[in-house]
Protein backbone atom coordinates (compact mmCIF):
# COMPACT_ATOMS: atom_id res chain seq x y z
CA UNK A 1 0.00 0.00 0.00
CA UNK A 2 2.92 2.34 -0.56
CA UNK A 3 2.10 5.56 -2.44
CA UNK A 4 3.85 5.84 -5.80
CA UNK A 5 5.21 8.91 -7.51
CA UNK A 6 4.24 9.76 -11.07
CA UNK A 7 5.47 12.44 -13.42
CA UNK A 8 2.34 12.28 -15.56
CA UNK A 9 -0.63 14.55 -14.77
CA UNK A 10 -3.83 12.79 -13.80
CA UNK A 11 -6.84 12.97 -11.54
CA UNK A 12 -5.90 12.70 -7.92
CA UNK A 13 -8.77 10.54 -6.78
CA UNK A 14 -9.27 8.34 -8.58
CA UNK A 15 -6.13 8.73 -10.66
CA UNK A 16 -6.51 6.18 -13.43
CA UNK A 17 -5.41 7.35 -16.83
CA UNK A 18 -8.24 8.63 -18.96
CA UNK A 19 -8.77 10.33 -22.28
CA UNK A 20 -11.10 13.08 -21.09
CA UNK A 21 -10.08 15.99 -18.86
CA UNK A 22 -11.84 19.00 -17.50
CA UNK A 23 -9.55 21.77 -16.32
CA UNK A 24 -12.55 23.22 -14.51
CA UNK A 25 -12.87 20.05 -12.41
CA UNK A 26 -9.17 20.22 -11.50
CA UNK A 27 -9.64 23.89 -10.58
CA UNK A 28 -12.74 23.19 -8.49
CA UNK A 29 -10.91 20.40 -6.67
CA UNK A 30 -7.91 22.65 -6.03
CA UNK A 31 -10.11 25.41 -4.67
CA UNK A 32 -11.82 22.93 -2.34
CA UNK A 33 -8.51 21.53 -1.08
CA UNK A 34 -7.07 25.01 -0.47
CA UNK A 35 -10.18 25.88 1.54
CA UNK A 36 -9.85 22.63 3.47
CA UNK A 37 -6.27 23.48 4.46
CA UNK A 38 -7.35 26.98 5.47
CA UNK A 39 -10.14 25.95 7.86
CA UNK A 40 -8.23 22.98 9.30
CA UNK A 41 -5.17 25.01 10.31
CA UNK A 42 -6.05 28.27 12.07
CA UNK A 43 -3.28 29.98 13.97
CA UNK A 44 -5.39 29.88 17.14
CA UNK A 45 -8.34 27.51 17.54
CA UNK A 46 -9.79 29.79 20.19
CA UNK A 47 -10.16 32.74 17.82
CA UNK A 48 -11.78 31.93 14.48
CA UNK A 49 -14.14 33.93 12.31
CA UNK A 50 -17.62 32.37 12.27
CA UNK A 51 -17.66 31.47 8.53
CA UNK A 52 -14.46 29.45 9.08
CA UNK A 53 -16.04 27.32 11.80
CA UNK A 54 -18.54 24.47 11.56
CA UNK A 55 -22.11 25.07 12.67
CA UNK A 56 -22.52 23.82 16.27
CA UNK A 57 -25.32 21.43 15.26
CA UNK A 58 -28.21 22.28 12.93
CA UNK A 59 -27.57 24.85 10.21
CA UNK A 60 -24.50 25.39 8.08
CA UNK A 61 -21.56 27.68 7.38
CA UNK A 62 -19.27 27.90 4.31
CA UNK A 63 -16.89 25.56 6.15
CA UNK A 64 -19.59 22.89 6.27
CA UNK A 65 -19.61 22.79 2.46
CA UNK A 66 -15.95 21.88 1.98
CA UNK A 67 -16.07 18.16 2.79
CA UNK A 68 -19.23 17.41 0.77
CA UNK A 69 -17.77 19.40 -2.13
CA UNK A 70 -14.78 17.06 -2.07
CA UNK A 71 -16.97 13.95 -1.98
CA UNK A 72 -19.01 15.39 -4.84
CA UNK A 73 -15.77 15.85 -6.80
CA UNK A 74 -14.82 12.24 -6.02
CA UNK A 75 -18.08 11.18 -7.67
CA UNK A 76 -17.47 13.35 -10.74
CA UNK A 77 -13.91 12.05 -11.03
CA UNK A 78 -15.08 8.44 -10.90
CA UNK A 79 -17.13 8.91 -14.08
CA UNK A 80 -14.10 10.23 -15.96
CA UNK A 81 -11.55 7.79 -14.55
CA UNK A 82 -13.66 4.63 -14.75
CA UNK A 83 -15.94 5.58 -17.64
CA UNK A 84 -13.60 4.01 -20.16
CA UNK A 85 -14.08 0.51 -18.69
CA UNK A 86 -16.67 -1.51 -20.59
CA UNK A 87 -16.41 -4.38 -18.13
CA UNK A 88 -14.77 -5.21 -14.81
CA UNK A 89 -12.32 -7.83 -16.07
CA UNK A 90 -9.26 -5.61 -16.33
CA UNK A 91 -8.11 -5.59 -12.72
CA UNK A 92 -10.02 -2.41 -11.99
CA UNK A 93 -11.89 -3.90 -9.04
CA UNK A 94 -8.64 -4.83 -7.34
CA UNK A 95 -7.29 -1.31 -7.88
CA UNK A 96 -10.44 0.22 -6.41
CA UNK A 97 -10.23 -1.95 -3.29
CA UNK A 98 -6.49 -1.33 -2.88
CA UNK A 99 -6.90 2.44 -3.16
CA UNK A 100 -9.80 2.41 -0.71
CA UNK A 101 -7.82 0.41 1.85
CA UNK A 102 -4.83 2.73 1.43
CA UNK A 103 -6.97 5.83 1.99
CA UNK A 104 -8.61 4.29 5.05
CA UNK A 105 -5.29 3.30 6.58
CA UNK A 106 -3.79 6.75 5.97
CA UNK A 107 -6.69 8.28 7.87
CA UNK A 108 -6.38 5.69 10.62
CA UNK A 109 -2.67 6.47 10.95
CA UNK A 110 -3.47 10.18 11.44
CA UNK A 111 -5.72 9.20 14.35
CA UNK A 112 -3.17 6.70 15.68
CA UNK A 113 -0.26 9.17 15.68
CA UNK A 114 1.42 10.05 18.02
CA UNK A 115 -0.08 8.08 20.94
CA UNK A 116 -0.27 4.71 19.14
CA UNK A 117 -2.91 3.47 21.58
CA UNK A 118 -5.23 0.88 20.08
CA UNK A 119 -7.55 1.02 23.08
CA UNK A 120 -8.60 4.63 22.44
CA UNK A 121 -7.77 5.36 18.79
CA UNK A 122 -10.58 6.86 16.72
CA UNK A 123 -11.50 4.50 13.90
CA UNK A 124 -13.33 6.81 11.51
CA UNK A 125 -12.31 10.18 10.06
CA UNK A 126 -12.26 12.27 6.90
CA UNK A 127 -9.97 10.02 4.85
CA UNK A 128 -11.82 6.95 6.08
CA UNK A 129 -15.12 8.38 4.87
CA UNK A 130 -13.55 9.30 1.53
CA UNK A 131 -12.32 5.72 1.23
CA UNK A 132 -15.75 4.22 1.91
CA UNK A 133 -17.56 6.64 -0.40
CA UNK A 134 -15.02 6.05 -3.18
CA UNK A 135 -15.31 2.28 -2.76
CA UNK A 136 -19.11 2.24 -2.79
CA UNK A 137 -19.52 4.76 -5.61
CA UNK A 138 -16.93 3.07 -7.82
CA UNK A 139 -18.69 -0.29 -7.53
CA UNK A 140 -22.07 1.34 -8.11
CA UNK A 141 -20.74 3.15 -11.18
CA UNK A 142 -19.43 -0.06 -12.73
CA UNK A 143 -22.68 -1.93 -12.12
CA UNK A 144 -25.44 0.61 -12.79
CA UNK A 145 -26.70 3.21 -15.25
CA UNK A 146 -27.16 6.90 -14.37
CA UNK A 147 -30.91 6.36 -14.12
CA UNK A 148 -30.38 3.53 -11.63
CA UNK A 149 -27.93 5.73 -9.72
CA UNK A 150 -30.61 8.42 -9.44
CA UNK A 151 -33.14 5.91 -8.08
CA UNK A 152 -30.53 4.63 -5.63
CA UNK A 153 -29.77 8.19 -4.50
CA UNK A 154 -33.45 8.86 -3.84
CA UNK A 155 -33.75 5.58 -1.96
CA UNK A 156 -30.74 6.35 0.24
CA UNK A 157 -31.90 9.85 1.15
CA UNK A 158 -35.49 8.85 1.90
CA UNK A 159 -34.45 5.75 3.87
CA UNK A 160 -31.93 7.69 5.95
CA UNK A 161 -34.52 10.34 6.72
CA UNK A 162 -36.99 7.70 7.89
CA UNK A 163 -34.35 5.93 9.96
CA UNK A 164 -33.50 9.05 11.93
CA UNK A 165 -37.00 10.51 12.24
CA UNK A 166 -39.20 7.43 12.65
CA UNK A 167 -37.21 4.49 14.07
CA UNK A 168 -37.10 4.53 17.92
CA UNK A 169 -33.59 4.72 19.36
CA UNK A 170 -32.79 1.73 21.63
CA UNK A 171 -32.42 2.86 25.21
CA UNK A 172 -34.14 6.17 24.43
CA UNK A 173 -37.49 4.94 23.17
CA UNK A 174 -38.22 7.51 20.51
CA UNK A 175 -36.67 8.90 17.33
CA UNK A 176 -34.83 12.18 17.75
CA UNK A 177 -32.06 14.30 16.24
CA UNK A 178 -30.24 15.34 19.41
CA UNK A 179 -26.42 15.03 19.42
CA UNK A 180 -26.06 12.15 21.88
CA UNK A 181 -29.35 10.28 21.53
CA UNK A 182 -30.06 10.03 17.80
CA UNK A 183 -29.95 6.70 15.97
CA UNK A 184 -26.65 7.46 14.22
CA UNK A 185 -24.94 8.18 17.57
CA UNK A 186 -26.40 4.98 19.04
CA UNK A 187 -25.11 3.01 16.04
CA UNK A 188 -21.60 4.48 16.49
CA UNK A 189 -21.57 3.55 20.17
CA UNK A 190 -22.67 -0.01 19.44
CA UNK A 191 -20.34 -0.71 16.49
CA UNK A 192 -17.35 1.55 17.12
CA UNK A 193 -17.78 1.77 20.95
CA UNK A 194 -17.37 5.07 22.83
CA UNK A 195 -13.62 4.56 23.18
CA UNK A 196 -13.14 4.73 19.40
CA UNK A 197 -15.28 7.70 18.34
CA UNK A 198 -14.45 11.38 17.88
CA UNK A 199 -12.97 12.43 21.23
CA UNK A 200 -14.53 15.92 21.56
CA UNK A 201 -17.99 14.43 20.95
CA UNK A 202 -17.30 11.44 23.25
CA UNK A 203 -20.37 9.36 22.35
CA UNK A 204 -20.84 9.91 18.61
CA UNK A 205 -18.72 10.49 15.53
CA UNK A 206 -19.28 13.17 12.84
CA UNK A 207 -17.79 10.74 10.32
CA UNK A 208 -19.56 7.74 11.80
CA UNK A 209 -20.77 4.59 10.08
CA UNK A 210 -24.49 5.16 9.64
CA UNK A 211 -24.01 8.76 8.46
CA UNK A 212 -21.61 7.47 5.80
CA UNK A 213 -24.68 6.12 3.98
CA UNK A 214 -25.98 9.58 2.95
CA UNK A 215 -22.37 10.63 2.31
CA UNK A 216 -22.40 8.00 -0.43
CA UNK A 217 -25.41 9.92 -1.75
CA UNK A 218 -23.17 12.99 -2.06
CA UNK A 219 -20.81 10.91 -4.20
CA UNK A 220 -23.75 9.72 -6.30
CA UNK A 221 -24.74 13.34 -6.98
CA UNK A 222 -21.21 13.89 -8.27
CA UNK A 223 -21.47 10.81 -10.48
CA UNK A 224 -24.71 12.09 -12.00
CA UNK A 225 -23.07 15.47 -12.65
CA UNK A 226 -20.11 13.69 -14.22
CA UNK A 227 -22.38 11.64 -16.47
CA UNK A 228 -24.02 14.87 -17.64
CA UNK A 229 -20.66 16.49 -18.40
CA UNK A 230 -19.47 13.39 -20.28
CA UNK A 231 -22.57 13.33 -22.47
CA UNK A 232 -22.61 14.35 -26.15
CA UNK A 233 -24.53 17.56 -25.50
CA UNK A 234 -23.05 20.90 -26.54
CA UNK A 235 -20.92 22.63 -23.92
CA UNK A 236 -23.33 25.51 -23.23
CA UNK A 237 -26.18 23.05 -22.69
CA UNK A 238 -24.05 21.12 -20.23
CA UNK A 239 -23.19 24.27 -18.28
CA UNK A 240 -26.76 25.54 -18.25
CA UNK A 241 -28.22 22.15 -17.38
CA UNK A 242 -25.79 21.58 -14.50
CA UNK A 243 -26.40 25.08 -13.16
CA UNK A 244 -30.18 24.62 -13.31
CA UNK A 245 -29.98 21.20 -11.66
CA UNK A 246 -27.82 22.74 -8.94
CA UNK A 247 -30.34 25.49 -8.25
CA UNK A 248 -33.23 23.01 -8.05
CA UNK A 249 -31.24 20.61 -5.86
CA UNK A 250 -30.24 23.43 -3.51
CA UNK A 251 -33.86 24.56 -3.29
CA UNK A 252 -34.90 20.98 -2.56
CA UNK A 253 -32.37 20.83 0.28
CA UNK A 254 -33.63 24.07 1.80
CA UNK A 255 -37.26 22.90 1.60
CA UNK A 256 -36.44 19.47 3.05
CA UNK A 257 -34.43 21.23 5.76
CA UNK A 258 -37.68 22.58 7.14
CA UNK A 259 -38.64 19.01 8.11
CA UNK A 260 -35.27 17.22 8.35
CA UNK A 261 -32.77 19.87 9.51
CA UNK A 262 -29.61 20.62 7.55
CA UNK A 263 -26.89 19.09 9.71
CA UNK A 264 -23.34 18.17 8.72
CA UNK A 265 -22.60 15.99 11.75
CA UNK A 266 -25.60 13.79 10.90
CA UNK A 267 -25.07 14.32 7.15
CA UNK A 268 -28.83 14.67 6.81
CA UNK A 269 -30.58 14.17 3.50
CA UNK A 270 -31.38 17.88 3.29
CA UNK A 271 -27.70 18.62 3.82
CA UNK A 272 -26.79 16.25 0.98
CA UNK A 273 -29.07 18.15 -1.40
CA UNK A 274 -28.01 21.61 -0.22
CA UNK A 275 -24.27 20.94 -0.41
CA UNK A 276 -24.58 18.86 -3.59
CA UNK A 277 -26.67 21.53 -5.28
CA UNK A 278 -24.20 24.27 -4.39
CA UNK A 279 -21.36 22.04 -5.64
CA UNK A 280 -23.20 21.65 -8.97
CA UNK A 281 -23.57 25.42 -9.23
CA UNK A 282 -19.88 25.93 -8.42
CA UNK A 283 -18.72 23.33 -10.93
CA UNK A 284 -21.10 24.67 -13.59
CA UNK A 285 -19.67 28.18 -13.21
CA UNK A 286 -16.10 26.87 -13.32
CA UNK A 287 -16.91 24.76 -16.39
CA UNK A 288 -18.54 27.70 -18.18
CA UNK A 289 -15.69 30.11 -17.43
CA UNK A 290 -12.72 27.79 -17.92
CA UNK A 291 -13.72 25.07 -20.38
CA UNK A 292 -16.38 26.92 -22.38
CA UNK A 293 -15.18 30.54 -22.33
CA UNK A 294 -11.53 29.44 -22.19
CA UNK A 295 -10.64 31.90 -19.43
CA UNK A 296 -7.65 30.14 -17.94
CA UNK A 297 -5.55 33.02 -16.61
CA UNK A 298 -4.56 32.34 -13.00
CA UNK A 299 -6.15 28.90 -12.98
CA UNK A 300 -3.07 26.68 -12.74
CA UNK A 301 -1.87 27.83 -9.28
CA UNK A 302 -5.22 26.69 -7.86
CA UNK A 303 -5.11 23.48 -9.90
CA UNK A 304 -1.81 22.68 -8.17
CA UNK A 305 -3.65 22.21 -4.86
CA UNK A 306 -5.91 19.56 -6.36
CA UNK A 307 -3.38 17.47 -8.25
CA UNK A 308 -1.92 16.10 -5.00
CA UNK A 309 -5.07 16.51 -2.91
CA UNK A 310 -4.78 13.44 -0.70
CA UNK A 311 -1.06 13.99 -0.17
CA UNK A 312 -1.49 17.56 1.00
CA UNK A 313 -4.45 16.67 3.22
CA UNK A 314 -2.50 13.87 4.90
CA UNK A 315 0.70 15.86 5.38
CA UNK A 316 -1.09 19.04 6.46
CA UNK A 317 -2.62 16.95 9.25
CA UNK A 318 0.55 15.06 10.14
CA UNK A 319 3.11 17.88 10.16
CA UNK A 320 1.38 20.05 12.82
CA UNK A 321 1.17 16.97 15.05
CA UNK A 322 4.88 16.38 14.60
CA UNK A 323 5.70 20.04 15.24
CA UNK A 324 3.76 20.03 18.48
CA UNK A 325 5.86 17.11 19.73
CA UNK A 326 8.77 19.56 19.78
CA UNK A 327 8.50 21.77 22.87
CA UNK A 328 10.05 25.23 22.98
CA UNK A 329 10.63 27.15 26.22
CA UNK A 330 9.37 30.72 26.11
CA UNK A 331 11.13 33.61 27.92
CA UNK A 332 8.64 33.32 30.79
CA UNK A 333 9.64 29.70 31.32
CA UNK A 334 6.49 28.08 29.93
CA UNK A 335 6.69 25.42 27.23
CA UNK A 336 4.65 25.37 24.02
CA UNK A 337 4.66 23.26 20.88
CA UNK A 338 6.84 24.42 18.01
CA UNK A 339 3.87 25.33 15.82
CA UNK A 340 2.36 27.60 18.48
CA UNK A 341 5.77 29.09 19.25
CA UNK A 342 6.30 30.05 15.60
CA UNK A 343 2.78 31.47 15.37
CA UNK A 344 3.06 33.52 18.58
CA UNK A 345 6.56 34.74 17.75
CA UNK A 346 6.47 35.54 14.03
CA UNK A 347 2.83 35.82 12.90
CA UNK A 348 0.59 37.03 15.74
CA UNK A 349 2.52 40.12 17.04
CA UNK A 350 1.57 42.56 14.22
CA UNK A 351 -2.16 41.92 14.74
CA UNK A 352 -4.19 43.55 17.49
CA UNK A 353 -7.25 41.40 16.79
CA UNK A 354 -6.61 37.72 17.71
CA UNK A 355 -9.02 36.59 14.99
CA UNK A 356 -7.00 38.41 12.35
CA UNK A 357 -3.85 36.86 13.75
CA UNK A 358 -5.42 33.41 13.64
CA UNK A 359 -6.51 33.96 10.04
CA UNK A 360 -3.01 35.16 9.14
CA UNK A 361 -1.62 31.96 10.59
CA UNK A 362 -3.99 29.87 8.47
CA UNK A 363 -3.16 31.87 5.32
CA UNK A 364 0.56 31.47 6.03
CA UNK A 365 0.10 27.70 6.22
CA UNK A 366 -1.80 27.72 2.92
CA UNK A 367 0.95 29.88 1.37
CA UNK A 368 3.67 27.47 2.44
CA UNK A 369 1.77 24.58 0.90
CA UNK A 370 1.20 26.57 -2.27
CA UNK A 371 4.96 26.96 -2.76
CA UNK A 372 5.46 23.21 -2.28
CA UNK A 373 2.54 22.14 -4.45
CA UNK A 374 3.30 24.63 -7.22
CA UNK A 375 6.85 23.28 -7.43
CA UNK A 376 5.49 19.73 -7.56
CA UNK A 377 3.02 20.71 -10.26
CA UNK A 378 5.67 22.41 -12.38
CA UNK A 379 7.86 19.34 -12.06
CA UNK A 380 4.82 17.11 -12.79
CA UNK A 381 5.34 15.20 -9.57
CA UNK A 382 2.13 13.46 -8.58
CA UNK A 383 1.99 11.14 -5.57
CA UNK A 384 -0.57 8.46 -6.33
CA UNK A 385 -2.42 7.03 -3.37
Amino acid sequence: MQPSVSTRPGLTLPNEAHTERLLSLDFFRGLTVAAMILVNNPGDWGHIYAPLEHAPWNGWTPTDLIFPFFLFIVGVSITFALGRFDDVQKGVLGKIVKRSVTLFMLGFFLNFFPKFDLTTVRIMGVLQRIALVYLACSFIFLKTTPRQQLYLLIGILVSYCLLLTVVPVPGVGYANLEPESNLSAWFDRVILTPAHVYKPAKVWDPEGLLSTLPAIGTGLLGMLAGAWLRSNRVAMEKAAGLFTAGCLTTLGGLIWGGFFPINKALWTSSYVLLAGGLAMIGLALCYWLIDVKNRKKGVLPIVAFGVNAITVFFLSGLIPRMMNLIHVTKPDGTEVGLQQYLFRTFIAPPFADPKNASLAGALTFVGIWFVILWWMYRKQVIIKV
